[in-house]
């Protein structure tokens, strides 16, 4: 049995299952980063390491480290904080964790629906990312962006393949019964 010319190699069986377990690696060590932050926002009481570096990253960036509108707004941010913002930020963290520990491992085990899963999901974030490199552009979102841009479409490719496979009529047997 031959492979169709127009299939791409990437798609083939061998490549495939590689790419898809490269896939749900790369989608479990995100979610292993995102547990790592949401256990330190939750867990670790590191809201005074937080505010720390977010003053002194501004401090280096704006480089008005006495400004008195500079302080004011810092004061005014770690009031939010306090209020229960980074509490919320690492229940997300936690919860998106979730989601993509679900998706890696689905996905490692080759199950349609975490498939699916992965591309709803995946898909949903671009816009975000695109918004963020017009705002902030950089190699390393744009790194992202592409190499969630390729998982989208090669997961696509292979749920309309097999798709399509399912949909060929297998030729029926006569069998004899007594």
């Amino acid at each position: 049995m031959t492979k169709p010319a127009h299939e791409p190699a990437i798609l083939q069986e061998p490549r495939r299952h590689r790419y898809l377990r490269l896939i749900a690696l790369f989608k479990i060590g995100k979610g292993v980063l995102l547990l790592l932050l949401g256990i330190s926002l939750l867990f670790l009481n590191a809201r005074s390491r937080w505010m720390d570096a977010l003053s002194n990253w501004t401090a280096d960036e704006i480089l008005l480290e006495h400004s008195k509108t500079v302080n004011y707004l810092l004061n005014r941010l770690q009031a939010v904080l306090a209020g229960g913002t980074l509490r919320a930020t690492g229940f997300l963290a936690l919860f998106y964790t979730a989601v993509l520990f679900t998706e890696g491992i689905g996905v490692y085990l080759e199950q349609r629906w975490a498939e699916l899963l992965m591309i709803f999901a995946t898909a949903a974030l671009i816009p975000l990312e695109i918004r963020h490199i017009w705002h902030h552009p950089g190699v390393v979102g744009a790194l992202i962006l592409l190499a969630n841009c390729f998982i989208v479409w090669f997961l696509y490719s292979i749920l309309k393949r097999d798709k399509a496979k399912g949909l060929v009529a297998q030729q029926r047997e006569l069998v004899e019964t007594r």
